[in-house]
């Protein structure tokens, strides 16, 4: 793929979780925003801003917002300060239905909240420590 090209990438769990979790904490992401159980594999290319994550599927519920979501087994998106756009690979279930989320943004300058958003327009604001390591 060429989007890969120049990507540096770390396999297996613990090297791909050190490294997931560097990169949201580089960004100013939180830690817990992307539940790793599963990785198998984690790739950022610095100068684009895109980054993967393979992993085997996982359904993760944030308790602190009784919120379902799922992460399918590859999530890529384009990693900037406070926002990953252009995300595949993630859905958060809405009553009957799973709609994909596709940018997440963190306020700048912070407030606590951050905002999931949906190609039809759709945002949800949450607070952030919802996303904390461990939630």
């Amino acid at each position: 793929m060429a989007e890969k090209e120049g990507g540096i990438i770390k396999k297996g769990r613990d090297e791909g979780m050190k490294m997931a979790i560097a990169l949201l904490q580089e960004f100013g992401l939180p830690a817990g925003l992307l539940p790793l159980e599963n990785v198998i594999e984690v790739g950022f290319v610095r100068n684009t801003g895109y980054m993967w994550i393979v992993q085997k599927k996982v359904e993760h519920n944030f308790k602190l917002i009784s919120k379902l979501v799922s992460y399918d087994t590859e999530i890529t998106g384009l990693v900037e300060k406070r926002r990953i756009k252009k995300l595949k690979g993630v859905k958060a279930k809405e009553l009957m239905l799973w709609p994909p989320v596709n940018e997440i943004v963190m306020d700048d300058p912070p407030t606590g909240k951050i905002h999931f958003k949906r190609l039809a327009g759709v945002t949800k604001t949450f607070p952030v420590e919802a996303f904390a390591a461990g939630q």
